[in-house]
């Protein structure tokens, strides 16, 4: 009985880990839309605004029911400074900076190559960070895995065209953007995994929501440095962008985040990684469905088959 539960367990993980995928790989089209109407860091902001909300409402609602299923209120003792230092981080990470440097390559240069590149070289960023902070091995399989990882980012970043990395290129700003992103969302896979396991007595909804509060409050500090906040206040009713908020803010966050930091304690994190193979080409497939102007290469798409291979040979048991 105990040995059918836990199966049970782990395919409803799998099953959510499924569903957050298929919602993030749409997620780079529905930003790709919303760029069109205000910046990247306003969409970012509308996203995180309208998850603030959410989070509040769902807080409200629990405490207002006097739910406890989430142990938001006994089981989660008084954060300690470190915890508050190791939250910080993690709303910085993996959303304010993670956000805008995504959506700005996305906004410059379009949705699949930055879903490809942040998706596929994450795993590989995320295996590092867990050799160096969580003391895994390093083999002869994993060295390779890594060479072939970095040769692919070659092709798939660049699609065989150096030229692109030089300040002259008129993407030469996404270029450096995707190149941040899969390092800021390592950081925060490899913190929210030390908060997992040094404060386990905090509920993954309470630190999902706190980062969020940060994060929103970040952006909207970012935005009214920026000048943009009278752009993100006349366009806050645009239908259009209401319904990407909601869809970014609601599905892609609140429910993706969850999922995603659920899925780290319940599962390996090598495992829960492999799911974001998975993502990009969603992306691309998307991409093509809703007919996205933007320039693929074959040196993009083989760079990434290999980036792929070099991925699975990494995290081969």
């Amino acid at each position: 009985m105990k040995s059918t539960q836990f199966n049970f367990k782990v395919i409803f993980v799998y099953f959510l880990l499924i569903l957050m995928i298929t919602f993030w790989g749409l997620s780079f089209i529905i930003v790709h839309i919303a760029v069109e109407y205000i910046p990247p860091l306003s969409v970012a902001l509308y996203r995180l605004t309208v998850a603030s909300i959410s989070f509040l409402i769902i807080d409200v609602y629990l405490k207002f029911r006097k739910k406890k299923t989430l142990n938001t209120d006994v089981m989660n003792p008084t954060p300690t400074m470190n915890f508050w230092i190791l939250i910080l981080l993690a709303s910085f990470s993996g959303i304010s900076l993670y956000l805008f440097f995504l959506y700005s390559a996305v906004e410059i240069i379009g949705p699949s190559i930055p879903a490809l590149y942040d998706c596929l070289v994450s795993p590989v960023i995320i295996a590092i960070f867990s050799l160096i902070f969580f003391r895994e091995k390093l083999n002869k399989l994993k060295i390779i895995g890594f060479i072939l990882a970095s040769i692919g980012s070659y092709f798939l970043i660049t699609g065989g065209d150096i030229k692109k990395f030089t300040p002259e290129s008129p993407s030469f700003l996404g270029y450096i953007f995707i190149l941040l992103t899969p390092l800021l969302w390592a950081t925060y896979s490899t913190v929210i995994k030390k908060l997992e396991k040094s404060y386990e007595s905090q509920s993954d909804f309470r630190i999902l929501k706190f980062i969020t509060y940060l994060g929103c409050l970040e952006l909207f500090i970012f935005v009214v440095i920026s000048n943009q906040l009278h752009i993100f206040l006349n366009n806050f009713l645009n239908i259009v962008l209401i319904l990407c908020g909601v869809y970014l803010g609601l599905i892609c966050f609140v429910f993706g985040y969850y999922t995603w930091n659920y899925s780290q304690k319940k599962l390996q994190s090598s495992k829960v990684a492999s799911f974001l193979y998975i993502e990009p080409f969603l992306t691309l497939f998307f991409s093509f469905i809703f007919q996205r102007t933007e320039t693929i290469l074959l040196l993009n798409i083989i760079g990434a088959i290999i980036v792929l291979i070099g991925v699975v040979i990494i995290n081969y048991k």
